[in-house]
């Protein structure tokens, strides 16, 4: 028996959080005496996974995957993992793995634990330390199914490297009728995504009006971070819907997440809460952010923001 993990990509190339979920099988593999199976789709070079512990890559190459459906890539993680008898099956917590996950849990009848954070602490029984609560606590839950899926949390486990090789296997299921046609998919590509974010930059109404959101990207830029906003300020249209983070927009489990000129609604606490460090700058001491924040900047953001470009410009120019 293996241990199979499911590697995003995009684009051809994977994502970060695809070299963490294989990192992942790794330790788990390690753990029972066993070895680590990867599927990729559409992905150009497999050979990478071999770097983060991955044994065989099952290549699965079919145009008709180039668009996300749910169905239809739960549908060849369950094919695969029959094949290769897997025991566990592990998967990112991203976006579309949150969608396939249930669906491939069904289809092998899995127990499924989302937002897992470290390492099994025993294999039998098969017990892991997840978030709950919106990442104000955790817990430890055990599955007892043959079968189990994981969904390792974004930034919880890290990157592992391996000096390994993977060897590299067509892989060919059979595909469901989707039912879905996909037209067109606009994407900016010019931008660091929030998804794929190590530190993400984010503003609120504190700012006063979209015109100023200027500097905002000029830190982000700076840092190589991602803009995101409080769902006030994309409500108001100053900031796309795509930038708003929270309980009921995007997730962010960033290393860094900034915050500038937003209060800290509990809807906003909820979803930014697996971020690693968070910075608070607010010119009101009492907001509730401070509460949450490792480190707080009471002071005016059109003031502050404009000397902390400086000094990491100059930081960067010295050290160039």
């Amino acid at each position: 028996m293996s241990v199979l993990v499911y590697t995003e990509s995009e684009q051809g190339k994977f994502k970060k959080t695809a070299l963490e979920a294989a990192s992942y099988a790794k330790a788990v593999a390690d753990q029972m005496g066993t070895t680590v199976t990867a599927v990729a789709i559409n992905a150009n070079n497999t050979s990478e996974l071999g770097n983060y512990g991955v044994d065989k890559v099952l290549n699965i190459n079919d145009s008709a995957l180039n668009e996300f459906n749910a169905n239809a890539y739960a549908s060849s993680i369950e094919q695969a993992a029959k094949q290769e008898n897997a025991s566990i099956v592990i998967v990112s917590s991203s976006a579309d793995s949150k969608y396939l996950a249930p669906v491939l849990a069904i289809g092998l009848n899995a127990g499924y634990a989302s937002n897992v954070v470290e390492a099994p602490s025993s294999t039998a029984p098969f017990t892991i330390k997840r978030t709950a609560f919106t990442n104000k606590a955790f817990n430890m839950t055990t599955i007892d199914t043959d079968i189990k899926v994981v969904g390792v949390s974004k930034n919880a486990f890290g990157l592992v490297e391996s000096n390994g090789n993977a060897s590299s296997e067509d892989f060919t299921p059979n595909i469901p009728e989707v039912g879905v046609k996909v037209e067109a998919i606009d994407k900016a590509t010019d931008k660091v995504t929030i998804a794929d974010a190590e530190i993400v930059v984010s503003a609120g109404r504190g700012l006063k009006g979209p015109e100023n959101w200027g500097m905002i990207e000029e830190l982000a830029d700076v840092l190589g971070a991602a803009t995101a906003c409080s769902k006030p300020v994309s409500d108001l249209g100053w900031r796309p819907h795509g930038e708003h983070v929270g309980q009921t927009g995007k997730p962010v489990a960033s290393n860094l997440y900034i915050a500038i000129g937003i209060s800290g609604a509990i809807q906003h606490l909820a979803g930014i809460n697996s971020s690693k460090v968070k910075v608070v700058i607010n010119t009101d001491p009492e907001a509730p952010f401070f509460k949450a924040a490792d480190y707080g900047v009471v002071g005016d953001a059109f003031e502050v923001v404009p000397t902390l470009i400086e000094k990491l410009k100059a930081f960067k120019a010295q050290n160039a």
